[in-house]
């Protein structure tokens, strides 16, 4: 007869072992970014050990591995979310298909104190140029 009752105590020791030795080898390739061959290998190498420590920390200390598979269901909204989300608002923040039409001081008005575009016969900029 099985004993439902038991629970599985993940290895929470081992775990932390894990975490500190992740932890240096992010602080050694620190001290070591001169050896890389460029900046991109140490981000690189840093943010796959940072999604080591954040896979450890989500399988074992928040029992994710442990769980059955309705955790998938329980995902399933926020990776739509997250997905959707950055898609739905790529043509209002990413692509400019809209002319900008508001008129800008230049530089040169707003060292001399002239910050509401008016021209040197005391007219507006912008009708100067009509």
């Amino acid at each position: 007869m099985e004993n439902h009752g038991e629970h599985h105590h993940p290895p929470y020791k081992f775990i932390f072992m894990i975490l500190i030795v992740c932890t240096g080898l992010s602080w050694i390739a620190d001290e070591l970014k001169d050896r890389f061959p460029g900046p991109g290998w140490l981000a690189v190498t840093v943010l796959a050990i940072a999604a080591m420590k954040a896979s450890c920390v989500m399988l074992y200390f928040m029992h994710l591995r442990f769980e059955r598979h309705w955790k998938y269901v329980l995902l399933a909204p926020t990776f739509i979310l997250a997905v959707g989300l950055p898609l739905a608002l790529f043509p209002d923040v990413a692509v400019h298909y809209y002319d900008v039409d508001v008129p800008q001081n230049p530089v040169e008005n707003r060292a001399a104190g002239n910050y509401h575009g008016e021209t040197a016969e005391g007219g507006h900029a912008s009708a100067a140029h009509h």
